[in-house]
């Protein structure tokens, strides 16, 4: 069992007293056996008074001793343990804390990251490459006639196509690579260090994957497309800007006919 500080001190204060009780009893005794040896009536009453003082030393010690054991060791012992109580509620709050932090970054349908999260990663990044010049590549996603899928075959179904992309957008992204699900069917990839070529060719092969791939919801079978629109930091637009332009080309690509990559 491991004792509070102020458990500890008490017991030292305890100690102290008892010690000073058991010298107190010990000088008693002896001026009692004195007294029974001294004749001169003088002598005699100044071992008595002085007796007198001993036993009213040892009764104060005694009520203090009483005192601390019955009240005040008590009172530290409930504060011992609130204190223990809080202890656990703060270890337990901190962790709730950040479970919590995590949920409000993690999108709930698919597990990946979410607007939130995307936004600030997107800030972060930018700040950094800034600083060393390196490229940042930009993809947004949208999967086209997704309405349809909820409208024909319902929400659950259109649920199971949300995280089959995002498991695929996961499967083909690079481990630094920031992947986020902006909301409804729109999803997001921040490509630190690819260049105009290199994104063209990786969201490229996105696309086709996306479109390869086949959804099974209960009997039901289904192929998805997505439009993606591309773009390269320019070193001087902000992230809002950044983001703007690629969402513009995702626009373009849905002009243009849907299930293409457009930068």
């Amino acid at each position: 069992m491991r004792f509070h500080k102020a458990e500890s001190a008490f017991f030292v204060f305890i100690f102290v007293i008892l010690a000073a009780g058991l010298v107190t009893l010990h000088a008693y005794v002896l001026l009692q056996s004195f007294a029974m040896d001294l004749d001169a009536p003088s002598r005699l009453a100044e071992l008595n008074y002085l007796n007198k003082l001993l036993f009213a030393t040892g009764v104060l010690l005694a009520t203090a001793l009483s005192f601390g054991i019955f009240f005040i060791y008590p009172l530290i012992r409930s504060q011992a343990r609130e204190e223990g109580k809080l202890r656990a509620m703060t270890v337990s709050l901190s962790a709730r804390s950040e479970t919590l932090e995590q949920a409000a970054l993690t999108d709930g349908l698919t597990g990946m990251q979410n607007r939130r999260y995307f936004d600030d990663a997107l800030k972060e990044y930018l700040e950094e490459f800034r600083r060393i010049g390196k490229p940042v590549g930009l993809m947004i996603l949208d999967l086209d006639h997704f309405k349809q899928v909820n409208d024909t075959h319902g929400h659950d179904v259109g649920d199971e196509v949300l995280r089959a992309v995002a498991n695929c957008l996961k499967d083909m992204t690079r481990y630094h690579d920031v992947v986020a699900r902006l909301g409804g069917e729109e999803f997001a990839v921040v490509t630190p260090n690819m260049d105009a070529e290199l994104l063209s060719k990786f969201a490229e092969r996105i696309r086709r994957a996306v479109a390869n791939m086949t959804v099974l919801s209960g009997n039901v079978r289904l192929k998805v497309t997505t439009s993606v629109g591309l773009a390269v930091w320019d070193r001087k637009e902000t992230a809002e800007e950044f983001y703007r332009r690629a969402d513009r080309q995702l626009y373009e690509a849905k002009r243009q006919g849907r299930n293409r990559v457009c930068a």
